[in-house]
């Protein structure tokens, strides 16, 4: 059976590039070539920006009630 999976497993991982590159990118081409996809980049950039900086904000008040606990022990 893992013999089975990892079969299973190379031929998605060699078979994706060639189903992946079969595709036309239409959309792509004409946001690219009315400037539109700056914009799209500029968002998904501004999300990333946003997540990261909730997830060390997050940690930082994790870490400070770590640290609470730690001292009333």
């Amino acid at each position: 059976m893992k013999m089975l999976n990892k079969a299973i497993a190379l031929l998605i991982v060699f078979c994706f590039p060639l189903l992946a590159s079969a595709q036309d990118a239409e959309m792509a081409d004409t946001m690219r070539s009315n400037g539109k996809i700056y914009v799209v980049v500029a968002i998904a950039l501004v999300i990333l920006i946003g997540l990261i900086g909730y997830l060390i904000f997050i940690d930082k008040k994790v870490s400070g009630l770590e640290k609470r606990i730690a001292k009333k022990d």
